[in-house]
This record gives structure tokens, sequence and C-alpha cells, in this order.
């Protein structure tokens, strides 16, 4: 289904004037008639019927208001879509369809529909009477899913979802509701890029499938996750008229159950890291010390006084605690 934009519509305001017109007209003749042959019934039937069924074109008359679009029916056939603000005429047996008119999409899943077209604060719900499909960025906050990452973690993970209408004929007519179906599509897309990826950086994983490990991760490779589930989604949705402007992550976390063991685990791999890197400088610094020493020849040490040294210095730069000096007023030997 291709999409017919219909021009030439902007006459609203023309046929509404010549409509009034032609039904004042009609009015003043049928009056006319009856105070010239002062008996209705011998009255010609014409401008009455005229005036009762001129009001017709009046129910073709259609406004729209920036960034709305009406997708018409004749009979049962596609005719065209009207896009663009304006007072529009048209055929008063056409008839505007939008499947999803009463459907609310709040998150991911969260699909409602309105009984009636009133809402629950008393106001008239315009879309669900007129059927109008807006053409504005609107925004799907995805729930929360739990979802196993590629090292079989469970995640929750969360995405905001921005859309808009591109092609208004396929979005009506390709798909049974086009809220409903972003929505089941933006979930599945979800589970399909996060399990290729791992929750922090892993060793040996392959994120982007050309056989090779990478440092590839939910956590660290925000942007690159949220650009391939904004093409995962799009290439599921195209079909729908749809396009997806942007995917963003709003919300990522380990599974409540595993939350406490892999916080345990970072804090040891950055303890660990920490380690590594106080032993590296301090064997830097005992080494500077000992050839700071031997060049200046301020004291000649043997083999055993520098193994002596280099563990008490070893021990003071590494140890959790502050070291307790301890004055050696003796001899050195």
């Amino acid at each position: 289904m291709e999409e017919k934009i219909l021009n030439g519509k902007k006459t609203g305001m023309l046929v509404l004037i010549l409509t009034i017109l032609f039904e004042i007209v009609m009015l003043v003749m049928f009056i006319s008639f009856i105070g010239i042959f002062g008996d209705e019934s011998a009255m010609p039937a014409l401008p009455l019927v005229i005036c009762c069924i001129g009001w017709i074109p009046l129910l073709g008359l259609r406004v729209l208001k920036p960034q709305e679009a009406l997708v018409l029916t004749l009979f049962g056939k596609y005719i065209g879509t009207l896009k663009g603000e304006g007072f529009y005429a048209i055929n008063p047996f056409c008839v505007s369809v939008n499947p999803a008119a009463k459907t609310q999409l709040n998150q991911s899943g969260d699909v409602k529909t309105l009984s009636s077209p009133v809402q629950s604060n008393g106001q008239a719900a315009a879309g669900a009477i007129e059927k109008k499909l807006s053409l504005k960025i609107m925004t799907l906050n995805n729930n929360r899913q739990k979802i196993n990452d590629c090292l079989g973690n469970p995640v929750e993970i969360g995405i905001a979802v921005t859309w808009k209408i591109v092609d208004t004929a396929k979005a009506v007519f390709n798909v049974d509701n086009y809220k409903e179906y972003l929505s089941l599509q933006c979930d599945t897309a979800l589970r399909n890029v996060v399990r290729i990826y791992p929750y922090d950086v892993a060793p040996g994983v392959d994120t982007t499938g050309d056989g090779l490990a990478d440092d590839g991760s939910l956590r660290g490779s925000s942007d690159v996750v949220a650009s391939r589930i904004r093409d995962e989604i799009q290439a599921r949705v195209a079909e729908a008229g749809l396009e997806i402007v942007e995917a963003r992550i709003t919300y990522l976390a380990y599974a409540p159950e595993i939350a406490a063991v892999m916080l345990q685990r970072q804090q040891a791999s950055a303890i660990i890291d920490a380690r590594k890197m106080i032993v590296d400088g301090a064997v830097g610094m005992v080494e500077m010390a000992l050839e700071r020493l031997q060049e200046n020849g301020t004291v000649e040490l043997d083999e055993e006084r520098k193994a002596a040294m280099v563990s008490n210095l070893l021990v003071v730069l590494c140890g959790n605690r502050d070291a307790q000096p301890v004055v050696n007023s003796g001899s050195l030997y």
C-alpha cells in the first residue's frame, strides 16, 4: 500500500459559504411558493427536497491542525491522505480510518483501549472521534525487562524510543494496530540485541559478529548498543510506515537476585586492580631509592641489608595502615 496525498482540497470555507447561501436561497424560494400559491399542497416539492438534503456537503468538511493527517476511504477503497493544517472539503461519503485511534500507549506492553470517546477526566478524546493520525514525534517508554546477557547473567534494562509516522497508508492498512505492533517489536528487538552483549567487559566475547573478541558491553558501549537497538526496531517497523528517530538506554542493572554477588565481584576486581597499581608504584619507588643511594654514596649496603631495606619499604608502601616508625640509635651492624 502506497501513500497518496490529496492536494487541492483546502476549499472548506468556500464550500461552507456556498452551502449556507444555497440553503438560504432554497428556504426563500420555499417561503415564496407558500405566499404565491397560498396552499401548501399546490407548492412544488423540489425546493423542499433540496432544502432537506442541501446540508449533506457539510459532512465533508474537515479541519486539520499542524502535524495531523487523515486517511480516507470511499466505500472501502483507499482514496488518499490529507496532510497539513487547513480547512478541507472532501466527499461527504468518505470515511476516515485509524485503527489505533482508541489506543493509548504509555509504555511498552502497556496498551489500553478506550471503551468510550470520553476519558476519565471528562474531556472528549478527539483522536478517538475524528480518527486523526498524529505526525508528531512521540515517545515510547519501554518497560524494564529482565533479559539474560551473552554470559547468562540476568540483567534489567529499559529503553526510551522516539518515533513518528512517515507513511500513513502503511500505518493504517499494513498492520492491524500500529501502536500495539510497535510495542511488541520494541520488546523483541531489545531481547535480540541484549543477548549478544555481556553486562560488563568479558574476555573472549565477540559482540560484532566478525569472529574476533572485542571490548563491547552493555555498560561500556551504551551508545553502540542503543544504535543497534534502534536499527533492529527500524527494520521491523518499516513495513508499518514508522520511523524510529532514536533509542536510548534509560535503565541498566543486574537483576536483584544476583546484584549483591556481582557487586562483590566488582569490588574484588577493583581491589585487585588497585593493589596491582600500588605494587607497581612501590617497586618503582624502591628501585629509585636504591639507585639514588648508590649514586650519591650515602651509605654502603651489602646484599643482605639491601634485601632488608627493600622488604621494609615494600611493607610501608603496600600496607593498609600507616607504618609505626622505629628509631634505631645503635650501630647499623
